[in-house]
């Protein structure tokens, strides 16, 4: 894990005297410290502390040592540890500019002008960019043209100030225009210094109008500080509209209008009525945007989208009616005079939209802005006025086609007159066109501030300082633009031919019905025409959202077209690796070492073509470059370290046995072999053939047997190796100066020369070379045993002697002939059997290296098999594969890690895991299931791995791991769950990958050499056991300095690796942590210990008064020579430091505490890998090239899910979440141009986002998902989002349903949220037309397309009851209405709720990476797991809180377990979770199906009704059952029974006021109602006419019962009402009667029910006999009033306010509670089914755990905690 300091590499002296400092000890550039021996680092300190003759600040002393930033906070009050972060941050960044430079500057020493403009040009572009767009001059007074001293100091100095502002605003980083307007005038104070202006009131040189200790924290940042806090509190925590309360985005776009200058002015003035918080007329409102409660939001920000689609249904109907071909209908001029009604509508549509801007926006209009109001009101006007005109032109048309009774000249006329109007009309959209192919021009008119430009487009949209110049380039136009016009073509056709047109007919058909005889009363009699509406409802449903169908399918296949231009999925498996392996190391050289030449020009045509022809070489191995490897010995080692450090880092994993890791490596040539040492894997079972070959080819001359053999350069090489190693092994082991020896130097001399001259298949026998194999296996194994046995190799070696002299040569030969050769020992007495005796040296047991090579010619002698399956796990083929895969993509070159940008790693932790504790590892759960037990069950072969290396190190008894060796195994478990130990040790990899190739960049062949020889004669390894007693002791302990290469390193590696990385984890809690002695603290303080880059930054409260507490922001490190913790910076903040959403609050206090050009936002629940480590410095190049006309300022990285093994439901989840962040977002960088910024890993252009408002955005509820905020951000201000998947970063995903629902509900919030907000308003009318529709259909848009699939299904089966009930349905002429537009509609959104909006992307993106086979076998496997029921429920998950959360609110932050799911949920904790969104809304959909099937006469005909509703019921049937079919036991009888039990408990437990929801259903129930006490008038409206459907159950169905006795007046529906009060009315005197008897006089109590049974009986008996009621209508009745009921309660729960103070709320909550049990008898009566037949609970358990069954798991002793008894 970390980096030791070790003897042999620079120390650094301890200077207890000395401040902590974070990187450079800028404070002491004297210091032994590695980063000082960087000149670019003392030039920027010495350009720092150039004072020179600046006037001296007046009041506070002056110390020689001091320099520029100090200067600025004794003028302006800055804090000192502010001053000395910023230092280090500046001169760090600096530096780093200055060593990118090519060619170096010609003075090293000193700071380049270049390096300094260019920096402070980038830092304060948005600075001057708003001084430019609210028309101020810019404060910074340098002109471009000199370049003298002075401007540098000045340079420095305006850098210096915006970073020490920025540091210290806290809160305010949040608005970066509010930043801005404080640095403009501070700056403006620092001209006039620097200038030596003379205060006119003083007479004296000017000061700051603030100074002094802290005083730009209490007087700047404070007050504006306190007011965000006073509007939070305004907000009451979240709840109160968003339109009452001013959020970070309101208070920084007031400094957007140069009211800030006139009102608040500088000094700031307190009482500016920017400050003003109460309610009166003073305060400032709303400022930009005003967010809205409303589903109109989404046509106000989308309104092109809306009047394209109602335009075009329009036409379609008009031209569909005609019942032709649509180019016939067009000739038609009767048609053609229809059509122009759209005008009508478009106008209308346009009316619509100025009410609604009135309607939500006026909040914004005050006396300050009443140019916004006029312009309200006049476009209103303007668009009511176009109505009129379009009305009142084309009723001309048809008065005068009236009154000629034909299209006369005159009508003609009329005609062209309403077209020329029309065309005035549309000019706007005409010139948007021209300005769309000409993007250019719009950005140029956008971008620029020119007041003409101002003056037109005032009219069109409100003057913003954001979203201006938007427009990509005419490339990416043209290519975003075919794929919608191929989108929306496809749509339309679709549309046309396949939803209006079939409908044209059936709706003639029903209009022109006479005399339909409606069963039930008909308040609008004589005309279907609701009938023909609830027909067209669900067609007009999925006509609005089937472009997201059509989107799904061609995004699917552009993502996969581009993915297959990138290269990927070219090596999927370990097959594949093995063909290429051979040019992998060219590849390595090619991409992730720097070149040699230092000055070579990166972006000439030249270079580019040359590039692109030697990657064409390499993918397809042209020109054979391993050839030129054996050559190059630098190029080989090279590879060959990288490659190890990579094998290496998979064996610490855990992830390879030791075994793997030698059959893997690229071993040291120690023993002269002529050809690279490929790894072991490569060249198995190639000799064999080889030798097969040989004997087949007896008489075949040299050249032909070895053309054959070399046609494979693994078997050339294991030919060569082979002959080599055998060789030297020979001559090792014998005696020099003895005659043995020398016999076999004569003999190999003897191979040598017949091999040179061509005749070795003449010299000796082919057919012998398989004995001589068979002795010579013989013999390494008997070297190979830990004891050896002299006389067993003695004789070995005369066996093998005498086959080779007796068999092997062609001609016999004599003893004397031999003698003469030196064949044969001279001394006769030799041959009587002592050949050999005396003439054997063991090597020493502890020379590792010798037996290393040793075990390595023993693989390749015997190996028959060709070890596909080498690595045996999974996760380490996958990496290998996509490791190899990635290095033939196109990628930027590597720069030499000195030249390469800097970058940091941020993440923000609360109060997750760290490391499991060994009671967490032990505890089991009530199935007698630890989550050891269960690691070590689904992590089978890692955790042999992880014992053999254990006792590799050491362990001798396998019960130390719970004492001596328990840091190990508490480590080895959290590696495999969601802590932040597994993210700590993957981000450090990039830190170690650092190092390495700082160390490469500056070796030399020598260097590896030597250290190579010195790395052998270490490997001394004592524990040597055997064959098997593998790997040195440089590998003994886990820690990461313990890599081979680190013996390596010369000491500069450290100094260069933390100048350009640092990892900050954002512990916000950490102090409070500590103080509590909590666990955590420890924990993160032994992962500082551990890592030498790693930062903590945590918010520390001090306690000062009695109530009052100072808060600062606080970096630690831990320091190696102390041996302690020590902190860095200490910077006060003026307040708490939460005040938004926590998450990015908790990234931007830290943000200042980063480092670099970039930073890379890494959440809890990621990982990251050695390899992809690797890539980094090249993944920072992408900076520099243009994508498009921008460069990117959002590096977009690919994820890799790791936790798809855990379940199918967590494999689902990884497949949906896979193809998103790799095929998904592919599309949306190429071609869509919108990709945004989803989550983490992406890597932010650090000083952009600084200037520009931070990583993220965090106003209270608005930026739940503050993430996406961010990317929206950055587009807005024109930046640019790419996607790179050459690298990925590991990613956990939710594993349990769920906690999958609660992430799903987060994010389903979380875009309702984003609908009301200003920034999707602005891209919605900003972008241009088709990316738009791409913003659209890729965020909120998506969510409210699966939530019109829903109300499709509702607006189907609602409509279905409706024409059953009123017996429009039976007239026989409305059967022809079930036709091939309703099939298309059910079919669509069949298709859907299956799952296709996941499914294609995930098909196509899995056969691109894995091969389209197996991407159809996973699919069907995944079918087969029910995958659909999890992809209906989770529809069903985003409709309800996407739709709630629009209409009510409530969205909040869920904390989303990152645990393992092995626990069975109890029926109480689903119920409370999916009662509301799932279970209830099934069950009302059930009761439409049965009510439907009994009352249809269509349903009469059982194939017909199955096809019409088999969609419905299984969005039922997975609705009701998906909980329980994912739930581990789901159907185990005797949990059933016990959950029945428990939910009967938790509803009847009535607890007190403080009863939590999981103890009391009253409690949930109040829960559950939270959104509807916040919710608006509107909001409360809407959900009573929503109500109101409950009650057609009833109307529906009293006219169908016999007491009805046919009648339809409206008298029956009215009388029926009366059942409904007799039951509410017996209730209220049973409860009164158990209230009053039911204690005391418990007989009272039983008389009472007595008397209302008998009375009950009688009345139905009485109604029998008297009346048509038939005992059937019981029945039928309950389905009629039950509904009723329940939308009683639903309408009394908004109107709780005004109910709860009577005594009829008790009544209420008694009746819920009552329907509540019913429903969960319902949902329980299916499961208990099922559990209580044989069978289900082990097929459940087959399709939960499927995929662990496969590897042939012990899943089923996990699921019913039937522990083997001799696990741990």
């Amino acid at each position: 894990m970390s980096l030791r300091y070790r003897p042999g590499r620079p120390s650094v002296p301890p200077l207890p005297e000395e401040e902590p400092f974070n990187i450079i000890p800028v404070h002491n550039l004297l210091a032994d410290h590695p980063s000082l021996r960087f000149p670019e680092v003392r030039a920027a300190a010495a350009a720092l502390r150039a004072v020179g003759d600046l006037r001296k600040p007046p009041y506070a002393q002056w110390h020689p040592s001091m320099d520029l930033l100090d200067w600025l906070a004794l003028f302006f009050g800055f804090q000192r540890d502010n001053v000395r972060n910023q230092r280090e941050h500046l001169v760090l960044h600096l530096a780093n500019a200055q060593m990118r430079l090519s060619p170096p500057p010609d003075n090293i020493d000193s700071l380049d002008a270049g390096v300094l403009r260019k920096f402070r040009r980038k830092l304060l572009k948005n600075y001057t960019h708003w001084c430019s767009y609210i028309g101020k001059k810019s404060n910074i007074w340098i002109s471009d043209g000199s370049r003298s001293s002075t401007d540098q100091r000045r340079e420095l100095l305006y850098v210096g100030l915006y970073l020490l502002i920025w540091g210290e605003t806290a809160n305010l980083r949040f608005m970066p225009e509010c930043i801005c307007y404080i640095f403009h005038n501070m700056a403006m104070e620092l001209n006039k210094i620097l200038e030596d202006y003379i205060d006119e009131h003083t007479g004296q040189p000017v000061v700051p109008a603030i100074s002094g200790e802290n005083a730009f924290l209490n007087w700047v940042v404070k007050p504006i500080y306190e007011t965000i806090r006073a509007e939070v509190d305004r907000s009451k925590n979240g709840t109160a509209p968003h339109g009452a309360w001013r959020n970070y985005d309101d208070l920084n776009e007031y400094f957007w209008g140069k009211r800030c200058f006139q009102k608040l002015k500088w000094p700031i003035e307190v009482g500016s009525n920017f400050f003003v918080n109460s309610g009166s007329n003073k305060r400032v409102g709303k400022t930009g945007f005003v967010e809205q409660r409303s589903f109109w939001n989404l046509f106000r920000s989308f309104d092109r989208l809306w009047v394209m689609l109602v335009l075009f249904l329009q036409a379609a109907i008009i031209v569909a009616w005609e019942e032709e071909y649509p180019w016939q209908a067009w000739t038609s001029r009767y048609v053609q005079v229809k059509v122009l009604t759209v005008f009508i509508t478009w106008s209308g549509m346009r009316f619509l939209q100025s009410l609604l801007d009135i309607g939500t926006q006026c909040g914004r209009v005050s006396r300050e802005t009443l140019g916004l109001g006029v312009r309200m009101v006049l476009k209103t006007l303007v668009a009511a006025a176009w109505m009129v005109i379009f009305g009142v032109l084309y009723g001309r048309i048809w008065a005068q086609r009236n009154q000629d009774r034909r299209w006369s000249s005159e009508v003609n006329k009329r005609m062209l007159t309403f077209l020329e109007v029309a065309f005035v009309f549309v000019i706007p959209e005409l010139l948007a066109l021209v300005l769309f192919i000409l993007p250019w021009i719009r950005n140029f008119v956008e971008g620029t501030d020119w007041k003409i430009f101002y003056v037109f487009s005032w009219w069109f949209q409100s003057r913003n300082f954001v979203g201006r110049g938007l427009r990509e380039g005419l490339v990416d136009n043209i290519k975003y633009t075919l794929f919608w016009v191929l989108v929306l073509a496809t749509k339309f056709v679709f549309s046309y031919f396949l939803q209006i047109k079939p409908m044209i007919r059936p709706t003639k058909l029903m209009l022109d019905l006479k005399n339909v005889k409606y069963e039930w009363h008909e308040f609008f009699s004589g005309s279907n025409r609701f009938a023909v509406g609830l027909l067209w409802l669900p067609v007009l449903l999925i006509y609005l959202m089937d472009i997201q169908i059509w989107y799904s399918i061609y995004s699917s296949f552009v993502g996969a077209a581009v993915g297959l231009f990138q290269h990927l999925g070219e090596i999927r498996n370990i097959q594949q690796l093995r063909l290429r392996f051979q040019f992998f190391a060219s590849a390595i050289q090619f991409n992730l070492l720097p070149e040699e030449q230092l000055l070579r020009p990166g972006g000439t045509l030249k270079n580019k073509f040359k590039d692109a022809i030697h990657r064409l070489k390499l993918r397809y191995g042209l020109g054979r470059p391993f050839k030129k490897l054996e050559l190059n010995h630098v190029e080989a080692n090279k590879f060959a370290l990288i490659w190890n450090e990579v094998v290496l880092a998979f064996r610490e994993e855990d992830i390879i046995s030791d075994r793997e890791l030698e059959l893997l490596e690229l071993p040291h040539n120690s023993w002269n072999v002529r050809v690279i040492c490929w790894p072991s894997f490569l060249l198995c079972n190639e000799l064999l053939p080889a030798l097969s070959e040989a004997k087949e080819l007896v008489d075949a001359p040299d050249k032909w047997l070895w053309y054959k053999i070399c046609k494979n350069e693994y078997r050339r090489c294991a030919v060569i190796e082979t002959y080599d190693s055998v060789r030297h092994l020979m001559l090792e082991i014998i005696k020099v100066n003895t005659e043995e020896h020398s016999i076999f130097t004569v003999l190999f001399q003897e191979i040598d020369h017949s091999i040179q001259v061509g005749k070795f298949t003449r010299t000796f026998k082919m057919t012998a070379l398989s004995q001589i194999h068979t002795k010579v296996i013989k013999l390494v194994e008997l070297l190979a045993k830990p004891k050896k046995d002299v006389n067993q190799l003695v004789n070995a070696l005369q066996a093998l002697y005498e086959i080779v002299i007796r068999d092997f040569f062609e001609e016999n030969k004599s003893i004397g002939q031999l003698k003469e050769e030196g064949l044969a020992p001279q001394n006769p007495d030799a041959m009587a059997g002592l050949l050999f005796e005396n003439a054997i040296q063991l090597p020493d047991p502890s020379n590792e290296n010798f037996y290393r090579q040793l075990r390595r010619l023993h693989t390749i002698l015997t190996s028959r098999d060709s070890m596909h399956n080498i690595p045996a796990n999974l996760e380490a083929r996958r990496r290998i594969a996509f490791f190899s895969n990635s290095l033939f993509m196109n990628m930027p070159h590597a720069p030499q890690v000195e030249k390469m940008m800097a970058f940091s790693v941020l993440t923000p932790y609360y109060n997750e895991e760290v490391l499991y504790s060994k009671e967490q590892l032990r505890t089991e759960n009530e199935d007698g299931i630890s989550i050891l037990y269960y690691l070590q069950t689904i992590y089978d072969d890692e955790w042999k791995n992880f014992m053999e290396r254990l006792r590799r190190e050491g362990m001798a008894k396998d019960d130390e791991i719970w004492t001596t060796r328990l840091r190990d195994l508490r480590l080895w478990a959290s590696y495999r769950g969601q802590t932040l130990a597994r993210t700590v040790r993957g981000m450090m990899y990039y830190y170690r990958a650092l190092k390495l190739q700082a160390f490469l960049d500056s070796v030399s062949d020598m260097d590896i050499w030597k250290g190579e020889r010195e790395l052998g004669s270490m490997r001394r390894d004592g524990s040597f056991e055997g064959y098997n007693s593998e790997r040195s002791s440089s590998s003994r302990s886990l820690s990461r300095a313990s890599s081979s290469v680190g013996f390596l390193f010369k000491g500069h590696e450290y100094g260069t690796a933390l100048m350009k990385y640092t990892y900050v984890v954002a512990c916000q809690i950490y102090g409070a942590q500590k103080a509590k002695k909590d666990p955590h603290a420890e924990e993160i303080l032994y992962l500082m210990k551990q890592n030498e880059a790693l930062r903590v930054a945590y918010v520390d409260e001090v306690l000062t008064g009695r109530d009052e507490r100072d808060y600062y922001s606080v970096l630690v490190k831990y320091d190696q020579q102390l041996q302690m913790e020590v902190e860095i910076y200490r910077v006060k903040l003026p307040g708490p430091l939460k005040l938004g959403e926590g998450k990015p609050e908790n990234q931007n206090h830290a943000l200042i505490f980063t480092r670099g050009d970039a930073v890379q936002t890494i959440d809890m629940n990621q990982d990251n890998y050695f390899e992809e480590a690797l890539k980094m410095r090249n993944l920072l190049e992408e900076y520099r090239h243009y994508y498009g006309i921008r460069k990117p300022t959002i590096l977009g990285v690919r994820e890799h899910i790791f936790t798809g093994s855990v379940s199918s439901l967590a494999w689902f989840m990884s497949a949906q979440e896979t193809s998103f962040v790799t095929l998904g977002q592919r599309v949306l960088a190429n071609p869509l141009k919108v990709r945004m910024h989803y989550g983490h890993p992406d890597v932010f252009d650090r000083f952009w986002f600084l200037s520009r408002g931070g990583i993220s955005k965090a106003s209270r509820v608005i930026n739940i998902s503050e993430d996406i905020f961010a990317g929206f951000n950055c587009t807005l201000r024109g930046g640019n989002v790419t996607h790179h998947e050459y690298i990925q970063v590991g990613k956990g995903r939710d594993v349990g349903l769920n906690q999958i629902s609660m992430f799903e509900a987060k994010v389903a919030s979380g875009n309702g949220e984003q609908v009301l907000s200003r920034d999707v308003y602005r891209l919605g009318h900003r972008l241009d037309f088709f990316r738009m529709l791409s913003f659209f259909y890729t965020t909120v848009g998506f969510f409210f397309n699966t939530m019109m699939v829903i109300l499709t299904v509702y607006a189907f089966l609602w409509g279905r009851l409706y024409l059953a009930l009123s017996g429009v349905e039976g007239f026989p002429l409305a059967n022809s209405n079930n036709n091939a537009a309703l099939g298309a509609i059910l079919n669509q959104q069949f298709i859907i709720q299956l799952g296709l909006f996941t499914a294609l992307p995930m098909i196509v993106e899995n056969s691109l990476e894995h091969g389209f086979l197996q991407a159809i076998w996973d699919f069907l496997t995944m079918q087969l797991q029910l995958s659909s029921v999890f992809y209906t429920f989770s529809m069903g998950t985003r409709t309800h809180f996407f739709g709630r959360t629009i209409l009510h609110g409530g969205a909040k932050y869920r904390a989303t377990g990152q645990g393992f799911v092995v626990q069975h949920k109890s029926f109480a904790e689903n119920y409370r979770l999916y009662a509301r969104s799932h279970f209830i809304k099934a069950i009302e959909l059930g009761l439409i199906l049965a009510v439907y099937a009994s009352h249809s006469p269509v349903a009469k005909d059982t194939f017909v009704y199955i096809a019409m509703t088999i969609s419905s019921w299984f969005l039922v049937i997975s609705w009701i059952m998906a909980p329980f079919v994912f739930n581990p036991s789901g159907f185990d009888w005797l949990k059933t029974v016990y959950d029945f039990d428990d939910f009967m408990n938790w509803i009847w437990y009535c607890g007190g006021v403080f009863a939590k929801a999981e103890e009391s259903w009253e409690s949930w129930w109040n829960e559950e109602q939270d959104h509807l006490r916040t919710t608006g008038l509107w909001g409360k409206l809407l959900e009573i006419i929503l109500d109101l459907r409950f009650f057609f159950f009833q109307y529906g169905i009293v006219y169908q019962l016999g007491i009805a006795a046919d009648s339809t007046s409206v008298a029956v529906y009215l009388l029926s009402w009366i059942y409904v009060l007799v039951a509410f009315g017996i209730y209220l005197l049973i409860s009164y009667a158990r209230d009053k008897y039911g204690a005391k006089e418990h007989i009272y109590y039983r008389l009472v029910q007595f008397l209302v049974i008998i009375l009950a009986i009688l009345v139905i008996i009485a109604l029998l006999e008297f009346t048509a009621f038939k005992f059937v209508g019981l029945f039928t009745s309950l389905l009629a009033f039950i509904p009723t009921g329940w939308g009683l309660l639903l309408i009394a729960q908004v109107f709780r306010p005004f109910l709860q103070s009577t005594r009829l709320w008790n009544s209420v909550v008694s009746v819920a509670r009552l329907y509540e049990i019913m429903f969960g008898v319902i949902v329980m009566a299916p499961v208990a089914f099922l559990a209580w037949m044989p069978g289900f609970q082990s097929m459940q358990t087959r399709i939960l755990f499927n995929e662990a069954f496969s590897r042939g798991l012990r899943i089923f002793q996990i699921v019913t905690g039937k522990k083997s008894k001799g696990d741990l």
